[in-house]
């Protein structure tokens, strides 16, 4: 046969091979784009659960809540989804965590504990805490503090504020909120995509008499600046843990820290063991939004 034929012969075969071969799917490279779970299943990848702490509040705490977070509009599947890559080994990447806020995270017991209780289950987890004390939204919205904020490479934030925003008598609502939305603004325009789990302050008091004798009572306007970083988180589709309303709420949240002694002599600041307490709490509550994710097809 003439080479042309041979050629030609081969030509038209080739096509039959092509299509009698099965079209071959290439998995995703590593460190790429993040692999929702029920795509993890098709590769052959199984996302478990991980076990929950326990951690029971102590006896005398009343009025206590189911520990949830509120995220109706799966702000926090993105760290989820991380996370759960992290358990396949299909991402060498560190995942971090990066909580801000004020005093209540400056004193590092709170945020420490937390990102200690999550490395349990994760060991790719990084957790960083950036607090000041007497901080508010206000504070950090500058672009220094948001530059440093960028620098952390953070996959998730937590922002922990209210306190200080409603333990003055002069507390107003709508300057609070439009503080949060300033900064919010600011965060978002340079970490668009990362998401953002706001947390309500635990209740403070406010300190009255003289002198010689002081008192304390409950401060009234802790409940509106919870009300209100929920309205906030709401309006713009961020997750939730509602630390102030889990322990009790109005009624019973301050009541219950201070009557099981973990509250300072000031009425504002907690004691280790309180901050300990909340850093579980929190870190119990991310473990079960994490399970409810993985669950999920």
């Amino acid at each position: 046969m003439r080479r042309s034929s041979w050629i030609l012969l081969l030509v038209l075969c080739l096509p039959l091979r092509l299509m009698a071969q099965d079209p071959v799917h290439k998995q995703a490279p590593l460190g790429s784009e993040l692999i929702p779970v029920d795509s993890l299943r098709r590769y052959g990848h199984i996302a478990e659960r991980v076990a929950l702490p326990d951690y029971p509040a102590p006896g005398n705490f009343r009025l206590v809540q189911d520990n949830v977070l509120t995220d109706p509009y799966h702000e926090l599947d993105a760290i989820w989804q991380k996370l759960a890559e992290t358990t396949f080994r299909t991402s060498a990447d560190t995942v971090r965590i990066v909580h801000v806020g004020d005093s209540h995270v400056r004193g590092h017991v709170f945020p420490l504990t937390a990102g200690e209780e999550l490395q349990q289950c994760f060991a790719k987890l990084a957790y960083e805490d950036d607090g000041i004390n007497g901080a508010t939204n206000l504070t950090f919205s500058t672009p220094q503090r948001v530059q440093e904020i960028v620098s952390r490479k953070p996959d998730m934030l937590i922002l922990s504020f209210g306190t200080n925003e409603s333990h003055g008598r002069g507390y107003n609502e709508q300057r609070h909120y439009e503080q949060m939305t300033d900064f919010l603004l600011m965060l978002r325009e340079q970490l668009p995509e990362v998401p953002i789990l706001l947390t309500t302050p635990p209740g403070s008091f406010e300190r009255g008499g003289t002198r010689r004798r002081r008192t304390y009572k409950v401060n009234p306007r802790t409940q509106l600046a919870v009300m209100n970083i929920k309205r906030f988180a709401t309006q713009y589709r961020l997750a939730v843990w509602d630390l102030y309303n889990i322990f009790g709420g109005a009624e019973r949240a301050c009541l219950n820290w201070e009557e099981a002694g973990l509250m300072r002599p000031d009425h504002v600041h907690y004691l280790p063991e309180g901050y300990a307490l909340q850093g579980q709490w929190l870190a119990q509550a991310m473990l079960k939004a994490y399970n409810a994710y993985v669950e999920s097809d």
